[in-house]
Formats: C-alpha cells, sequence, structure tokens
C-alpha cells in the first residue's frame, strides 16, 4: 500500500511539472491590436454588429474581417477612435447595424414584474437581480444599455431611460459617471 500511494505521489509530482513547464512554454499570448480595440468598444454586448460581443467584433477588426463602423452604441466618436488608433479614415455609422441612440439603462417596474426571469437570461452582463416568481431589480453601476432585456419581457415592464452624460467626456462602462434622469414613466 505503501508503495502505490509513493508511486501516485511521484506521478503526481512528475505531471505537475510538465503542465507546468507546457503552461509557460506554449503560452499564447492575445493580440494587443485586438485589446486596444477592444478597450475602446462600449461593452454592451449587444450584438448589433453582428459579432456576439465586443471582444468577437475587436478581434475581427483586428485580423481585417470587419469595418469600424458597426458599433450603434458607441456611435461616431468611438468610430473616430477606431479610426486614430487604427490610422485608417473614419466612415460614418453602418445603418443596417441601427443607429446611435442616447445613451440609456434599463428600469424596471416593479409592480408590473411578475418574476418571469426570462430578462435575467437574456442580460449579457448580469446587470439583473432577482429570482423566480420575485420582482427584479436593474444594477445600475452594471446596465449598459444594450436593450437585450426588452424583447423577452412578457409583460412590458422594462423601459430605458435615458443617462445624462457628456459624451465628449464619458464611453462605457463607467458607472462612476451614471447620473439617471428617471422622470414621469407614464
Amino acid at each position: 500500500m505503501l508503495t502505490a500511494i509513493l508511486a501516485i505521489t511521484i506521478m503526481a509530482l512528475i505531471f505537475g511539472l510538465l503542465l507546468g513547464y507546457a503552461s509557460i512554454r506554449f503560452k499564447v499570448e492575445g493580440d494587443p491590436i485586438a485589446d486596444q480595440i477592444d478597450k475602446l468598444l462600449p461593452q454592451t454586448q449587444c450584438g448589433q454588429c453582428s459579432f456576439p460581443g465586443c471582444r468577437p467584433y475587436s478581434e475581427a477588426i483586428a485580423a481585417g474581417e470587419a469595418d469600424i463602423n458597426r458599433c450603434p452604441p458607441g456611435g461616431e466618436a468611438t468610430i473616430q477612435a477606431l479610426a486614430d488608433l487604427l490610422e485608417v479614415e473614419a466612415k460614418p455609422l453602418d445603418e443596417e447595424c441601427g443607429i446611435e441612440k442616447p445613451k440609456t439603462l434599463a428600469v424596471i417596474d416593479e409592480d408590473r414584474c411578475i418574476g418571469c426571469t426570462l430578462c435575467i437570461q437574456a442580460c449579457p452582463v448580469d446587470a439583473i437581480l432577482g429570482a423566480a416568481k420575485q420582482m427584479h431589480t436593474i444594477i445600475a453601476d452594471e446596465c449598459t444599455g444594450c436593450e437585450l432585456c426588452l424583447p423577452p419581457c412578457p409583460v412590458d415592464c422594462i423601459d430605458m431611460v435615458e443617462t445624462k452624460l457628456n459624451p465628449n467626456t464619458w464611453r462605457w462602462p463607467d458607472p462612476a459617471r451614471v447620473d439617471i434622469q428617471v422622470g414621469d414613466q407614464s
């Protein structure tokens, strides 16, 4: 029995050393251009650009497979920042992807919420808090305004409210600068 334990310990040590060496030797570095592009994108993960999120879109731009003008949430400011980074000419926003809108955040009317959890499942950034058959609420610091929670809501209890932002100094996601204008929502 002692021999078996000793043999397993030695094998675990050898395999551990091999795995440690392999992780250092064969480490895959990310594309630094894709990383820089990703930092400029708004991180809404909305999919309006026809990619499943901001990271895949940034990788496609870096690989030359997508144009820089496919991000409606980022708008003209993001397109200009990408053009400056990549040293290419800025283009107008691709209308097939959508139009640039004011920055918004989701707000749930808790009196109408039935707790179906469909909005929770649709939120790509986990900004909705709640449980089945319980009222839900939005974590404003996490909400990116992607509007993906609107279509699955069966009782239409989610409204998008415009945020009071200076587009020249504020970029998604920066919850420290969020000031929601909640007015009459009737």
